[in-house]
């Protein structure tokens, strides 16, 4: 039996990863859960998963949360919550579920531990990317190795995962294909995107996902940020993107030799999430079967002009260090702004061109503190609103 530590359990890909535990026939536990503010349901996962610790790091809810568990476990509340739960004792794996930049110091302190980490948490490989491979023997690329105190990070977003899946030896990999749905505005004009809102932006065409993660969908940010990701988790800097609507072939790798793989299965998390926790076997999975009669296949080059976040992407992982948190910090703070309503869609990138623009490269980036340093500065700067 594999035990495992759930973090960002109340959220999408939380929920998900039980619900592989719930049909895994007792062979992955929940041993340990972790959510941000949501108590009612985290009571819920508690009472039915029975973990040994909890943790939520709103600690204002901690009282309800104490409130409704039908049992006595552990239960810890504060913002070292999820660094604690990422360490457990009792953990074999740990998925990192965690929205945005706050899952960044649970990775590390994660790898720190020694743990599989089923990584669904892009952010905090673009941002923590450096420091960690400062854990890996010298020369060696790519987070996805194995590290010396046994930590092991294994990709849970369907393309990475897919391309861990396809891949071969560096030697005869020549570039890495992202796959990207194009969200809920793919066929759309430049024009029309000036005034479309959030909630239509929240109409994702094939993935059920998470609210922040549709909109990134819809901008292509999520696609920029997975650019860099995979660059820093495979250590290959070739990548390039296609838009692929149906959301069937999650990514591919070329090689040399003029093949091309292509990891392909229905558009259902679950998939990778099992893969993490199997690697390297596989097992029955609670999705369906892909039926390869249903549709065609279609790619076509993403327009960058209407998606300016691939263009920008590329820059921040050509300088490799400041720029990517600067990119993930900008476009978490204008995406908070239109869903408020108080920018364009279409501005959005052009808030975290700005951000980059004023970013100093030449900032230290050593350390936590450096990377939180940064990370606030880019924040501060996106949220003047120069675009």
């Amino acid at each position: 039996m594999k035990r495992i530590s759930v973090l960002g359990s109340t959220g999408s890909i939380g929920r998900q990863a039980l619900d592989v535990i719930t049909h895994s026939g007792g062979e992955y536990k929940a041993v340990c859960i972790c959510a941000g503010k949501n108590a009612k349901l985290l009571a819920q996962q508690a009472n039915l998963y029975r973990p040994g610790l909890i943790g939520i790091t709103d600690e204002s809810a901690y009282r309800e949360l104490i409130s409704l568990l039908d049992y006595k476990p552990q239960v810890i509340a504060g913002e070292q919550s999820a660094c604690i739960c990422a360490q457990y004792e009792n953990a074999d794996i740990v998925v990192n579920g965690i929205s945005g930049i706050a899952g960044f110091l649970p990775l590390v302190s994660a790898v720190e531990a020694g743990k599989r980490i089923a990584a669904a948490n892009k952010e905090s490989i673009v941002c923590a990317h450096a420091l960690l491979e400062k854990m890996l023997p010298d020369g060696t690329r790519g987070l996805v190795q194995p590290f010396p105190n046994g930590a092991h990070i294994v990709p849970v977003d369907s393309e990475q995962s897919a391309i861990f899946q396809c891949l071969e030896p560096h030697k005869n990999v020549k570039s890495l294909i992202l796959t990207a749905s194009g969200g809920a505005f793919r066929d759309l004009s430049y024009e029309e995107l000036q005034n479309v809102t959030a909630e239509q932006a929240l109409s994702h065409p094939t993935w059920s996902m998470g609210k922040n993660i549709t909109i990134d969908s819809a901008t292509l940010f999520n696609k920029g940020l997975e650019i860099m990701e995979a660059a820093f988790l495979f250590g290959i800097d070739d990548i390039e993107v296609l838009i692929h609507k149906q959301s069937i072939v999650h990514s591919m790798v070329r090689f040399y030799d003029g093949s091309v793989k292509a990891q392909l299965s229905v558009p259902d998390m679950r998939g990778a999430i099992q893969y993490a926790f199997t690697y390297p076997e596989r097992a029955t999975c609670p999705i369906d079967d892909l039926d390869l009669t249903a549709q065609a296949l279609t790619f076509t080059h993403p327009d960058t002009e209407k998606y300016p976040a691939i263009t920008l992407a590329y820059e921040a992982l050509s300088e490799g260090k400041v720029l990517p948190i600067v990119y993930n910090a900008a476009n978490e703070v204008a995406r908070e702004k239109f869903i408020k309503g108080e920018c364009k869609f279409t501005d959005i990138a052009k808030i975290v061109a700005a951000a980059m623009k004023k970013a100093n490269t030449a900032m230290q980036y050593s350390s936590v503190d450096d990377i939180i340093a940064i990370d606030n500065k880019a924040r501060a700067d996106a949220l003047s609103g120069n675009r």
